[in-house]
């Protein structure tokens, strides 16, 4: 446990405040807003004050919906520094699984987006007080019982707990240990299977510190943040990490198409870029691929001296889309596609892939590129916390399981499944199955949780969907594929019920159930197209799909 003054959450925002007070600290990339450290610490310090006019109490639950933005940062931070607990929650999910973590998750507030709010009822909220808008702190339902709060009143109430102004001086949060809760993540937005991550402050200490020491934190660092602030892989690097060194988030309010993304880069020059697989696969295929395609490029490649300088301007370009003034690029929440990562390496591109999972915070490897990465690998397991291969098989493959300081606490309010991946010393079960080398490099084999990614970062649970679509009409059962950006699901019909039904009816009905099915799901979780297969899916002795046999079929 993470223990001197230095190394508290809380008191680290607390010096980061006074001593960056005049530095820009977050911006809202297409607006002019931008928030300096004293002004980010005027807004925490007034939402204290309205906190406390609302009731709230130490260990509360603040929940926050909505798309990146400086408001939301200062709802997130305004939390913490009070001594409760914040909720972040996708703003992809649908009404009805973001009403499940309201009420599960015991929030007492909610800061939600204007557009969000449209769709939600605070009657249906059990334990809600009032409603913030994110875009503006303007209150958007209450039940309190006295005089209304308005942006005029939160002023007022500033203005008098501060006669002579908010100043430097007047940043003091009260002291919260490092074993306090900090937050809870939900993994999934799916009522019934949805799980609150419990974090506390110093798992996100952790994280921030070792992010620190890889060098890719310091004062004046620049930022594009375009991941989910919810989620906690942007979260913990792009948000904290860089407001506790003093550095400049810019945050893309939404998913950004590649367009705007490389613009955004081109424009901020990030020194350090956080990013998925998914995006830089799509710039290497729709940048890199075609240039390399052609035959007269094709054939320089095959010449070693007009190679190296074909390869040499190739990664001059794809630093140049990045912004020109990185360090490394990290690239994290998936596996990387193999063909990608070896070109990366062949260019000898500065790129690094870290491991990580939200029940550590989320990192649990990394290797900076400068300090010798090695293409394929995660990296290295971080310092403070251990690792170690169970049950390995011929080739040393075993279930990765990770202790330390990054660990959660558990899930919220469901300690059958903290015990299903927690054990009584400490060790939290991955549920990636992997290897470590001679040199102490992880290695990711498969994905016993199979995980997909959606287009920003979010995760997905394809059994979930799974589970909504085998109780449609006319499905036995199916499995949810990834194919780029897309999932695809592949459905083994009820032969029985569809007896009499032609295959143009079938196929018709199993469009009927797609967009009703999507209808349910977040905008990430879309499924694109149902594919027919004629048999029921091979299965292991426990009876799961063998879904590594299907993979491919996304394609054909």
């Amino acid at each position: 446990m993470l223990t001197s003054d230095k190394d508290n959450l809380i008191k680290m925002f607390e010096r980061s405040f006074v001593e960056n007070w005049e530095l820009p600290a977050v911006s809202d990339y297409g607006t002019p807003i931008t928030l300096t450290y004293a002004q980010l610490a005027e807004k925490v310090a007034m939402l204290h004050l309205v906190f406390h006019s609302c009731g709230i109490e130490k260990d509360d639950k603040i929940a926050i919906m909505g798309r990146n933005n400086c408001n939301w940062v200062a709802a997130y931070l305004a939390t913490i520094t009070y001594g409760a607990i914040v909720v972040p929650i996708l703003q992809d999910f649908k009404a009805n699984d973001a009403l499940h973590i309201i009420n599960h998750s015991d929030a007492r507030l909610l800061f939600v987006s204007d557009t969000i709010w449209e769709c939600m009822d605070i009657d249906e909220m059990k334990k809600v007080k009032v409603v913030f808008s994110l875009n503006n702190f303007h209150p958007l339902s209450s039940r309190l019982k006295r005089e209304e709060l308005t942006i005029e009143t939160m002023q007022e109430m500033l203005a008098q707990a501060y006669p002579k102004g908010f100043s430097k001086e007047d940043v003091h949060y009260d002291a919260r240990p490092n074993s306090a809760v900090a937050s809870i993540n939900y993994t999934s937005g799916t009522t019934g299977f949805s799980k609150g991550v419990i974090t506390p402050c110093n798992a996100l200490a952790a994280n921030i510190l070792s992010f620190y020491q890889t060098g890719g934190l310091f004062r004046g660092c620049r930022h594009v943040a375009f991941l989910p602030l919810a989620h906690a892989y942007g979260c913990g690097i792009d948000f904290l990490g860089v407001l506790t060194y003093g550095g400049h988030t810019t945050f893309i309010g939404r998913t950004p198409a590649p367009k705007i993304l490389l613009q955004a880069f081109a424009e901020v020059k990030p020194t350090n870029v956080l990013t998925v697989p998914l995006i830089v696969e799509k710039i290497y295929k729709k940048q890199i691929v075609p240039q390399i395609s052609k035959t007269p490029i094709r054939w320089a490649l095959k010449v070693p001296f007009l190679s190296d300088a074909v390869l040499g301007k190739i990664r001059q370009q794809l630093i140049d889309a990045f912004g020109g003034q990185f360090e490394e690029v990290i690239i994290g929440g998936a596996p990387l596609n193999a063909e990608v990562e070896e070109f990366l390496t062949r260019i000898k591109f500065p790129y690094a892939v870290g491991y990580g999972m939200t029940e550590c915070a989320p990192l649990i490897s990394f290797t900076p590129y400068k300090d010798g990465y090695k293409p394929l690998s995660c990296g290295k397991i971080l310092e403070d916390m251990e690792i170690k291969v169970v049950n390995p098989d011929e080739q040393g493959v075993g279930e990765l399981w990770v202790r330390g300081e990054h660990v959660m606490l558990g899930y919220y309010k469901n300690a059958a499944a903290t015990r299903e991946v927690l054990t009584k010393d400490g060790w939290l079960k991955t549920g990636d199955l992997g290897y470590i080398d001679e040199d102490g490099y992880i290695f990711i084999k498969g994905r016993n949780k199979t995980m997909l990614l959606g287009p920003s970062g979010q995760n997905i649970y394809p059994e979930e969907i799974e589970a909504k679509l085998n109780n449609m009409p006319y499905v036995m059962e199916s499995i949810v594929l990834q194919h780029e950006d897309h999932l695809v699901a592949l459905v083994c019909p009820d032969y029985e019920s569809t007896d009499t039904m032609t295959a143009e009816e079938i196929e018709k009905a199993m469009e009927e159930n797609r967009k009703v099915l999507n209808n349910e799901l977040a905008t990430y979780e879309q499924i694109s197209k149902i594919k027919l297969y004629p048999h029921e899916f091979e299965k292991t002795p426990k009876k799961s799909i063998k879904r590594f046999l299907y993979t491919a079929m996304a394609t054909d």
